[in-house]
């Protein structure tokens, strides 16, 4: 008997020596998040969800902010493939561009996740062929996003005549701009909605140049009957150049789900909106990248999305706001 108590003891004692040498030994998780640029609330909402489930997993939170610049971008990424970071999540500014920064993250064994825009250009990727180097796409489906909006706005333009819409897009050169456009135009085409863009022209996704553009379309053409705008901002100023003339114009975004926008809605200001969730989008990431860092048998490429809502007034309990 005091033999087995003593062969018990000793192999109790290896295997608490066992744990204490793996606990000292490992290695401490690093993620990094790069905005495209935390002046936009969506940005600083996706960041706030990233720092908190990586922080929740235990992992070294960094977040860098590009301030709308490729180069910045490109130039942050590449210091921390040097750095020798565990994951990157970025929100990129160009999609074409991206790859080479994925490429160079995935030859140092560096994970990288899109967060929000796809990598490749959308004229020739479909949005679920998800770029082979990624870890994973987290993304708001953009496509459904555009087919979400154009259904709402398909039950709300006049019947009998062909329809004038005018659209403020976000920036040139990210995917969801083409994708948010290809979306509304399917789903206005399904519904039969007899109708003509008589204008479309990008924005810096902000609510001042949203209010511009919007000013600008109304100028040439004030019988307009439906603003479509690509993002929660954007609306934002588009509301203004409405109530600055008057304006009885209708007005549905794709970006939506902020409480501005939904405070809109509730005002009537705004017919109706696609509720994103950038927060979730945020914690999504973190998850994906902590996940391929901490267990190599991790799908890579993997599509992340999430249900997108539509909001309108009568629907508004469905979006608690994310920023």
């Amino acid at each position: 008997m005091k033999f087995a108590f003593n062969k018990v003891g000793m192999t109790s004692v290896a295997v608490a020596l066992s744990v204490l040498a793996s606990a000292a030994g490992a290695k401490e998780i690093t993620l990094a998040f790069v905005a495209a640029s935390l002046q936009y609330p969506h940005n600083v909402a996706v960041a706030k969800g990233f720092q908190d489930e990586a922080k929740r997993l235990g992992a070294k939170v960094l977040v860098l902010d590009s301030k709308t610049s490729v180069e910045k971008q490109g130039n942050a990424i590449d210091d921390l493939i040097t750095q020798k970071v565990d994951g990157i999540a970025a929100i990129l500014i160009d999609s074409v561009v991206a790859k080479t920064w994925v490429d160079k993250a995935a030859a140092a064994n560096v994970g990288f996740v899109a967060a929000a825009v796809q990598v490749g250009d959308p004229d020739k990727v479909p949005l679920k062929q998800v770029y082979k180097n990624l870890t994973a796409l987290v993304t708001d489906d953009d496509v459904e996003a555009g087919q979400i909006a154009g259904e709402m706005a398909a039950k709300l333009l006049p019947k009998g005549r062909t329809a004038k819409i005018g659209v403020a897009e976000g920036a040139p050169g990210v995917a969801a701009v083409r994708q948010r456009n290809q979306g509304f135009e399917q789903a206005l085409a399904k519904a039969g909605a007899k109708y003509k863009i008589v204008a479309s022209q990008p924005t810096d996704w902000t609510a001042e140049k949203g209010e511009s553009v919007c000013q600008n379309i109304l100028t040439a053409n004030p019988d307009l009957d439906l603003f479509f705008t690509h993002y929660d901002e954007i609306g934002m100023g588009c509301v203004r150049a409405i109530r600055a003339v008057g304006s009885k114009v209708m007005l549905i975004t794709a970006g939506g789900g902020s409480k501005r926008s939904n405070d809109a809605i509730q005002a009537g200001d705004m017919a109706g909106s696609v509720c994103t969730k950038p927060q979730t989008l945020g914690r999504l990431a973190a998850k994906a990248l902590y996940d391929a860092a901490t267990n190599m048998n991790t799908p890579k490429a993997r599509l992340i999305t999430y249900k997108m809502p539509a909001v309108t007034k009568a629907t508004l309990s469905e979006c608690p706001p994310e920023f």
